[in-house]
């Protein structure tokens, strides 16, 4: 019985060794469960929209002339019409309406008139 126990003994012996030396071993996994999520904000995309704000600033003088200009000539044809209308409903009977100089004109003088 002596020999039996010692040849489990010499069998399990290494084996609870190397067990026990699992036992105080911590896993070196890594973990890769990570998800990296882009906002697509690289050095491209930075410098593109630097370009096109630099390119928006430059050409706002250039927006505010236009939309003035248009202003201007909708008040001029605004302005025109009402003198027309002026000019058309006036009690001056020698009053008449110039389109190329969107102008009231008297017919005798070929000044203008105010009606």
């Amino acid at each position: 019985m002596n020999t039996i126990l010692r040849k489990r003994l010499s069998v399990a012996m290494p084996l609870a060794l190397l067990l026990s030396a699992f036992a105080f071993v911590q896993p070196a996994q890594a973990q890769t469960n990570k998800l990296i999520i882009e906002s697509g904000d690289n050095a491209q995309t930075r410098q593109d929209a630097a370009m096109d704000k630099e390119q928006w600033n430059d050409t706002r003088s250039l927006r505010q002339k236009v939309n003035k200009r248009a202003e201007k000539e909708w008040d001029k044809t605004d302005t025109a019409f009402d003198a027309q209308d002026n000019c058309q409903k006036s009690a001056n009977v020698n009053a008449y309406w110039e389109p190329n100089t969107l102008r009231c004109l008297d017919r005798r003088t070929g000044r203008t008139v105010a009606p």
